[in-house]
């Protein structure tokens, strides 16, 4: 409750102050839940604070220099005021903020602290945390883009590869590329979702960061559709895992036998996630890829969409490992998830068709809000958005695949009945192995792991471990100082005083 309401502050906070309070609340509070299970959920915490007291300072920085230069906390005002500023003072407030937003967004090469945060996590709260916790970020992005610096001021923030809408647009291609094909290296199901939530951030800002309607509208459309398919792909795996105590995809398999509803919930989460048409997420990365393509940039757009081929790559891993294959003799008792469960992932179930189907329902909320941005507006109806380069209409689109369907269904009638052959014949190759040993799901994409595995260096995470280290090493250094000694501390109050009374003289001179 104190983390749902201190969101809402932020939300409804009109000044920098304000702003703050409801942000520290919100940071604090999901370090006690994420610390919930203490041992490694303590150190998963520990990371998650220290990243965020990292940006809290850099958001404290950019808040008392905008208070320096136009005296006043208020948001509103300082936008008004805030166009006459040079550049290159713009961009150091946008780059401070960035990093106070891109730490809580997980944003690449501020990510560290989330795949820890969601895998140690309490189920429940995971949900919440990719749903709607981490989409702080991306509205601290919107407001200090687009309410505090301007879209007009911000357009002239550089040229070419050198404009801030660049740069971010950059740093959003990598936070889609490297999360996805870490994401394929993971056996917890919960880590994997942890950095498909990093790469799909990418995609929310990279359509922010392009400037365009169209852009906006599709990385704002994706950040709500995130919020939906995410927190029920997360629900889901939570209640495999209430049910058989593992999330380990090395272990699980058949769970669609006793967990049927689950797995169609899932199903459609999964297809949410990786853009499958009728499915909420089509529509907003077909805003995006549309926005890219008509940018002309060639290799975001190759980005976006290699992301999305190596989302549907672990999207099915996940699905293939907990729901399909032989149901291990451990899980032969497993039944649905109760009906507390069932509810909200129905629910999330229906958003998500039902915003793929009818997109325009939030579409035009959000087109209103950028008009009042100062982007164009789009033409949006119930169905889509028609433009002058090509049409979105998913009442086509619903069209055309249920008529795929009936006609793969009919044939499938058709086709002369096979020969039914015991799953563990078919998987065994007809080979005798004990029961307790099928589950050929085990090291799913061993062969890609080979491939990638070696180019998948964390130069991150060790900057960061060599960082800390350092800082280490300082403090130990500087404790040498504080000796217990009062004639010591005489001696360094009397050297700082003469350093103060120089430094004054020195500008009483000049």
């Amino acid at each position: 409750l104190l983390i749902n309401a201190s969101m809402l502050g932020i939300v409804f906070a009109g000044d920098l102050i304000s702003f703050y309070v409801f942000w520290e609340i919100m940071s604090w509070g999901t370090f006690l839940l994420i610390s919930y299970n203490r041992g490694p959920a303590l150190a998963a915490g520990l990371k998650y604070i220290i990243m965020s007291i990292a940006g809290s300072a850099a958001y404290l920085l950019g808040m008392f220099s905008l208070y320096a230069s136009y005296s006043t906390f208020n948001i509103a005002d300082i936008a008004a005021r805030i166009s006459t500023a040079s550049s290159g003072y713009l961009l150091s407030i946008l780059i401070l903020f960035s990093i106070t937003f891109g730490i809580k967004n997980a944003l690449v090469p501020l990510h560290i602290w989330l795949p820890d945060a969601h895998s140690e996590a309490p189920s429940p709260f995971s949900a919440v945390l990719s749903g709607i916790l981490i989409k702080m970020g991306t509205y601290g992005f919107v407001l200090s883009m687009y309410v505090l610096v301007g879209l007009k001021t911000l357009s002239h923030l550089g040229h070419g590869i050198l404009s801030f809408h660049f740069i971010l647009a950059i740093l959003s291609a990598i936070t889609i590329l490297i999360p996805t094909f870490i994401a394929l290296m993971q056996d917890d199901a919960k880590r994997v979702l942890a950095w498909s939530s990093i790469a799909q951030v990418g995609y929310i800002i990279l359509g922010i960061a392009i400037g365009t309607s169209l852009g906006f509208a599709g990385g704002m459309f994706h950040f709500l559709n995130h919020a939906s398919f995410k927190a029920l792909l997360f629900m889901a795996v939570g209640a495999v895992e209430y049910r058989t105590g593992t999330r380990d995809l090395n272990s699980l398999g058949g769970i669609i036998k006793r967990m049927p509803l689950t797995f169609a919930v899932a199903l459609i989460g999964a297809l949410g996630l990786i853009g499958f048409p009728l499915t909420n997420g089509f529509v907003s990365k077909w805003l995006i890829y549309k926005t890219l393509v008509l940018g002309k940039d060639p290799f975001l757009a190759f980005v976006a969409l290699f992301g999305t081929w190596g989302t549907i790559l672990y999207a099915y891993k996940i699905l293939h490992n907990i729901f399909m294959g032989q149901l291990p003799e451990d899980y032969k008792d497993v039944r649905e998830a109760p009906f507390s469960m069932q509810l909200p992932m129905v629910i999330l179930s229906i958003i998500v068709i039902l915003f793929g189907i009818l997109p325009g329902i939030p579409l035009k909320i959000i087109n209103s809000i950028g008009v009042s941005f100062g982007f164009k507006s789009l033409a949006v109806n119930i169905w889509g958005i028609a433009s002058d380069t090509g049409a979105l209409n998913t009442i086509n689109i619903f069209s055309a695949v249920l008529v795929s369907w009936v006609i793969v269904w009919l044939i499938f009638k058709a086709a002369p009945s096979s020969l039914r052959v015991e799953q563990d014949n078919n998987y065994a190759a007809g080979s005798y192995i004990p029961k307790e040993r099928y589950q050929y799901t085990a090291n799913f994409y061993a062969p890609i792991y080979r491939i990638i595995k070696p180019c998948l260096v964390d130069v991150v995470e060790i900057f960061y471990m060599v960082a800390a280290r350092a800082i280490r090493e300082l403090c130990d250094w500087t404790r040498r100082i504080y000796t217990g000694e009062l004639g010591s501390y005489v001696m360094y109050i009397m050297f700082f005083l003469v350093v103060l009374i120089t430094i004054k003289l020195g500008f009483n001179i000049w």
